[in-house]
This record gives structure tokens, sequence and C-alpha cells, in this order.
């Protein structure tokens, strides 16, 4: 999914840096460590819940917070104030679920973090597609959030095993992603490194 480090007709002052792999298998492993958490705790209280899907939310909002500038951006740039409203709104999210146990405030305060930060990295995605090597990223990662935030809603009345595996599947797609992301730009660090 992602592009060549410094792809053709890059925009001066937006070169990520070498170490962009770091927030981005950061924010892999927060996904995946989530997902397998909904995939193995097969009885989830609503306290469990608020506890493991809001630990999720603001962890992610954090680390996606932490990206901006690896990505090259500067935080009172139009990239970076989109990127920041994404990672505070799963932050603020994931803080509102902590303190807020039950299955509807879950499903609603969940999809909207989720809905919002998609919405957004899919804006700076499109924005900024064909010129950033995270562009295709954002778009994928925001896809995937609005998907996630869509569904939730339709699960309220299942209970808190539904909505952990509504939203434990999105973070393992998610995760699968940035993973990739994330190997994908150490190797090419680790080259632009090696090259004289």
């Amino acid at each position: 999914m992602t592009q060549p480090s410094t792809p053709a007709g890059a925009v001066p002052g937006t070169t990520p840096r070498p170490e962009l792999w770091k927030p981005i298998l950061l924010r892999s492993a927060v996904a995946l460590v989530f997902g397998a958490v909904t995939v193995f705790w097969t009885s989830p209280s609503v306290e469990v819940m608020g506890w493991a899907g809001g630990l999720y939310l603001l962890a992610a909002g954090v680390v996606s917070l932490q990206a901006i500038p690896a990505a090259g951006f500067a935080r009172n740039s139009a990239p970076g104030k989109l990127l920041s409203a994404a990672g505070s709104a799963l932050a603020g999210a994931g803080v509102a679920v902590i303190l807020l146990h039950s299955d509807l405030l879950f499903g609603v305060i969940a999809a909207l973090g989720l809905g919002v930060a998609g919405v957004l990295e899919l804006a700076c995605g499109l924005r900024h597609r064909g010129w950033h090597v995270l562009a295709r990223d954002w778009i994928a990662s925001g896809a995937i959030g609005i998907g996630t935030a869509v569904l939730l809603p339709f699960f309220i009345n299942l209970g808190a095993h539904a909505l952990l595996g509504v939203a434990g599947g999105g973070a393992i797609i998610s995760g699968v992603l940035w993973v990739l992301s994330g190997l994908t730009l150490r190797h090419d660090a680790r080259a632009g490194a090696v090259k004289p």
C-alpha cells in the first residue's frame, strides 16, 4: 500500500522523516493487541468493553498524534490540523468510553470517534494522494474507520461481545494495513541509509 518514500512531485517541507516507521508500527501494534483481546475474550462485561475499547481508542489517538511530525507535517499546517483532529477524535472517544459504561454509549461514542477520524484521514489521504508516502494508507484506514463506525450502531442490542467483535474486526484489518506500511517504511529507510 505504501508508496515510494520520495514520490515525484513531492511538496517541499512535507518529506517524511526516516523514523516514520516507528509510530506506524506502534499504531499497528495497538490495533492488533486490541483485536486479539476482542477475539479471545469470550464473554466480556460492559465494564471490560468500556475499558478495552476506551484504552484502544485513546492509545490509537495518541499514537496518531505522535505520527504527525514524523510524517513531515507541522501541526498548524492544513494536513497537520486534519490529522490532529482525527487523533483527537479517537482519544476523546476513548476517554468517554472509559468513563461511561453502557452498550448504547459505547456503540454511539466509539462510532462517532471512529467515523470522524475515518473521514478526516480519508480526506487527508485523498488530498495528498500521489505525493505523500502515507496517502494510500490514510485512504484505506479512513475507509476502515468509517465502515466500522457505520456497523457499530447495528450491534448495540447484541451486547458487549458483538460490539467488541465489530470494533476488534476493524482494528485487526487496520492493524494489518499499518504493519505492512510500517515494515515497508522501515525497509525504505534502511535502503535509503545504505545508498551513498
